[in-house]
């Protein structure tokens, strides 16, 4: 017995499987769809274009402006001879007032109060009234 294809088309036929494919293809979907994502892919790629054209632009600005610019240009403000060893900034600035480098001694380490009656003496015992 030999096969004949058509008995096969016959039987096939008369019982179509379900398709498990739509009709548009996998990634068809609705035309709505499809221009949707169409639309999104264009502008994904135009906006891809004009961010590579800005940085162009910007590349070329920097390169004109490196051209411009003046190689060794002189300093606007003379330097002032050697700095002086120890002076403080602050006070050649006017900002902070002059203070001696060493300090003077004084007679006691604790400043001395003068007591005024109204406030007893830290010190005594004495009972409040």
């Amino acid at each position: 017995m030999a096969f004949d294809p058509r008995e096969y088309l016959k039987r096939r036929n008369a019982h179509p499987e379900p398709a498990s494919v739509p009709v548009g293809g996998p990634l068809g979907g609705s035309r709505s769809e499809r221009m949707q994502r169409l639309q999104v892919g264009g502008l994904g790629i135009l906006g891809m274009v004009l961010l590579i054209g800005l940085a162009d632009v910007i590349g070329n600005r920097v390169q004109e402006t490196d051209a411009s610019v003046v190689p060794e240009a002189a300093p606007t403000v003379e330097p002032s001879g050697t700095p002086t060893a120890g002076a403080d900034p602050l006070v050649e600035a006017g900002v902070a007032p002059a203070l001696p480098a060493t300090p003077t001694p004084s007679g006691s380490s604790a400043p001395q109060t003068q007591p005024t009656g109204d406030v007893p003496d830290p010190t005594s015992n004495a009972q409040l009234q």
